[in-house]
């Protein structure tokens, strides 16, 4: 079986549409219907029916699914082992969404190469759309999550019980904002929810921002209070840079570990897994 055949069938699994597939793939929606038609001729079964509102699995195409994940995942570990840099004996792909890099990814990848120094590491950040598709594609080992869907074949793991923190800036910039000024930051819509019943007002505050360091690093410089993790302020508390703002309530924000369910199988896998679980700082847990 062709691996783009066994990926385009994926994504229209994902998408629900063979449109929809050839725009993520870079295809046209012809080159789509015809990696499928060749892949169910070689199948002998046939795998979509497709209508107006898009595509949906046969029941052939349901039992075929699990075939073409293992698939993918199969050519892109074998695609990466076949790539180890010299002086290593394995590869790990982890990620984190961008609000996690700092500390979380950064601590992890610091311990993997002080205790797995075996390992060659791959790590980058990115939404947490893209890494679901990456998990699932096989391109991706491990995500570090805060709000992870559930997804066939893979585990979730808390790893931080993580709260968020109202935080006042201490020694703003003259000429800027009053110090009880509020800068909204976005932690998903489970935030949103708990703090509409608490803040209705500060919903209008003059400055909304969807990225927790941009907004930190910019109340820091003008003023303000906001919410942010704790682990991300701590040591700014710590330094006298800001204060946390007594009485305010605080809210739950749990990160988790996304991977495979076999992880105890692959050797790469187990070991970043067990150097993840005592990264995280007792500090971060509180």
């Amino acid at each position: 079986m062709d691996i783009d055949r066994a990926r385009t069938f994926l994504e229209i699994v994902h998408t629900g549409s063979f449109l929809k597939a050839a725009e993520r793939l870079h295809v046209t929606q012809t080159t789509v219907s015809a990696r499928i038609r060749t892949l169910e001729d070689e199948l002998g079964r046939r795998l979509f029916i497709r209508n107006r509102n898009g595509a949906r699995l046969t029941s052939a195409g349901i039992e075929f699914e699990r075939f073409a994940q293992m698939f993918v995942q199969v050519w892109e570990r074998a695609r990466q082992q076949l790539a180890v840099p010299s002086g290593k004996n394995g590869v790990v792909s982890v990620a984190a969404e961008m609000s996690l890099w700092n500390p979380v990814l950064v601590d992890w990848m610091v311990k993997l190469k002080e205790k797995e120094d075996w390992l060659a590491v791959r790590a980058h950040v990115g939404l947490p759309s893209q890494l679901v598709e990456e998990l699932r594609t096989g391109t991706l080992d491990i995500a570090l999550l805060y709000s992870p869907q559930l997804l066939p074949g893979f585990a979730v793991e808390l790893l931080v019980e993580e709260q968020l923190v109202l935080v006042r800036a201490k020694s703003p910039k003259p000429g800027f904002r009053s110090p009880d000024e509020y800068v909204y930051v976005d932690w998903g819509a489970a935030f949103s929810a708990q703090h509409g019943t608490h803040w209705a007002s500060r919903n209008e505050g003059g400055t909304f921002v969807g990225f927790g360091p941009l907004g930190l690093s910019y109340l820091l410089r003008t003023g303000g209070t906001g919410y942010f993790r704790r682990g991300m302020v701590t040591p700014l508390v710590d330094e006298g840079k800001l204060e946390l703002v007594e009485d305010a309530p605080s809210y739950p924000y749990p990160a988790y570990a996304v991977y495979p369910d076999n992880a105890e199988e692959r050797p790469e896998i187990r070991a970043a897994l067990q150097v993840l679980r005592t990264a995280i700082e007792p500090s971060q847990q509180n």
